[in-house]
């Protein structure tokens, strides 16, 4: 396969900007898709070329097959990479880009189409051998058999629809009493919302962890594992906070587990890079969950403690180059922990906040990474997710990365709308946290508004005492009180002392 010259990247925000100043130093031209909302993107300024493929809504723009087919013709492009989210796991995506000619900077059509099926994915897995979490292994509507299963299986269970996700048609069972209520609820929930009432019944993982690997395949047979991400820290079932390596896998488990990620891709042949993740009971036992066939949000972690650039080994791959190394080749260098700055409300159950940057002025300093697409000044547009960055940092162990996000936080500036910065600063100061005694039930356990507040103002009053201190020469003892914590326009720290 001959070199790729132009990329189009058929996405927009941080990882447009991401996959575009990779391909730059690799010497390929890019060309950037937008909607009409994103007339002044960052990722429209930087690319070579940039075309107008739609109206703000997703649905009429980066979603529109045709448009960004039609954009890559119009500015001969000869690859298209999907980023993540909107059509990077559409296999009719894959098929067509193939179709028309061009270079799929992914996995192949076939590898997303079975991955993308639960059914698919677990028949495919099962035959290597991959641990699955105990349940039925095909959907069942009757309620004398699903019962059996469960009694087998042992309680709690999770009784979840077979057609479809969101939550819906999805009930946990703590006891045998309540069984026939549950099944009931979450067939009748499934007829309703899928027009199918079969569901699957699952051993219910108490204390779960959240725990994925980072794979890379190439075209010619050869899979690594590029260690674990750890992602238990969600809300509504969504992750905030990512880090590389885990807390709690040993190297025996990494092994294990790695091993059965390889096994993943192999059963669907796949390429490119790809993500398998697994549900972690509080006994370390592991069980496969799903397979996410793109780059992940998450991928710079990876690359902090690996050293490597992922979208610079997918454009590779995607030429037909092989992978440069193999698994003993790879190794873990120092912790790397990643926070999602939403445009959220962590106070209002995380609800989205649209409005103006006021102030944008990110954290510097050795070991610090944002990868964002927004400067001071621009509108956050509610069409999209509402993230406007990520911020890594990367220390030589876990102590260190946290002290550090912790510093890189209080250095952020942004007003002008709510942020998550406040709650991945309560996420990091945290005892659960800091010991990795934690599960994906983290938000629910142990965080409410009130503790935010409360840790704000308990550290605004310990700076202020601080700065008296630094201003008066005295030594100031102060009452352990904690000030009330009065409403702010916007959910992050002004500058507190200006010189």
């Amino acid at each position: 396969m001959s070199k790729i010259r132009k990329i189009l990247v058929a996405n927009r925000g941080e990882i447009a900007l991401r996959i575009m100043r990779t391909a730059r130093e690799m010497g390929i031209s890019t060309v950037a898709v937008y909607s009409e909302a994103d007339r002044r993107a960052l990722h429209v300024q930087y690319a070579d070329e940039a075309v107008l493929i739609g109206p703000p809504a997703s649905s009429e723009s980066y979603l529109k097959i045709d448009n960004i087919i039609a954009a890559a013709k119009k500015t001969d492009a000869d690859a298209i990479h999907p980023g993540y989210g909107f059509l990077s796991e559409n296999e009719m995506f894959a098929q067509r880009v193939e179709d028309e000619g061009l270079v799929f900077i992914g996995p192949s059509p076939k590898a997303i189409n079975i991955m993308g099926s639960k059914l698919a994915a677990k028949a495919a897995v099962a035959k290597f051998n991959v641990p699955l979490v105990p349940g039925t292994s095909e959907p069942i509507t009757d309620i004398n058999k699903a019962k059996k299963v469960a009694s087998t299986i042992g309680y709690p269970i999770l009784i979840k629809a077979s057609a479809g996700g969101g939550g819906k048609g999805m009930r946990i069972v703590e006891d045998e009493a309540s069984f026939d209520e549950q099944m009931a609820r979450a067939v009748g929930e499934a007829t309703s919302a899928f027009g199918d009432g079969s569901v699957f019944i699952e051993k219910y993982i108490t204390k779960p962890r959240h725990i994925e690997f980072q794979i890379f395949g190439d075209k010619h047979g050869n899979v690594v594992h590029l260690f674990e991400r750890e992602c238990s820290i969600q809300r509504r079932h969504q992750k905030v906070v990512e880090e590389a390596p885990s807390s709690i896998v040993t190297p025996a488990i990494r092994a294990a587990m790695g091993e059965a990620a390889i096994n993943v891709a192999k059963s669907c042949g796949y390429y490119n890079a790809g993500t398998v993740e697994f549900i972690m009971d509080d006994q370390l036992n592991f069980y496969f969950l799903e397979m996410n066939t793109r780059l992940q949000v998450e991928h710079p972690v990876t690359e902090e403690i690996t050293g490597l650039d992922l979208v610079k080994l997918q454009i590779k791959i995607a030429e037909g180059e092989k992978l440069p190394f193999q698994q003993d080749e790879l190794s873990i260098h120092g912790h790397a922990i990643e926070i999602r700055v939403y445009a959220e409300d962590p106070a209002n159950n995380f609800l989205p906040d649209i409005g103006t940057l006021n102030t944008y002025k990110r954290p510097q300093g050795h070991g610090i990474r944002v990868d964002d697409g927004f400067e001071q000044g621009m509108d956050i547009p509610f069409y999209y997710d509402p993230m406007i960055a990520k911020l890594i940092c990367r220390a030589d162990n876990r102590e260190a990365a946290i002290q550090k996000m912790i510093r890189a936080i209080d250095e952020y500036e942004i007003t002008g709308l709510e942020t998550t910065l406040g709650f991945c600063r309560f996420v990091m100061k945290h005892e659960a946290f800091r010991s990795g005694n934690f599960d994906t039930r983290f938000v629910e356990n142990y965080f409410t508004p009130a503790a935010l507040q409360k840790s704000d103002a308990t550290d605004d009053w310990v700076a202020a005492a601080l700065a008296i201190t630094l201003e008066n020469g005295k030594k100031v003892s102060p009452k352990i009180e904690t000030p009330t914590m009065q409403p702010s326009e916007n959910n992050w720290r002004k500058r507190k002392f200006d010189s």
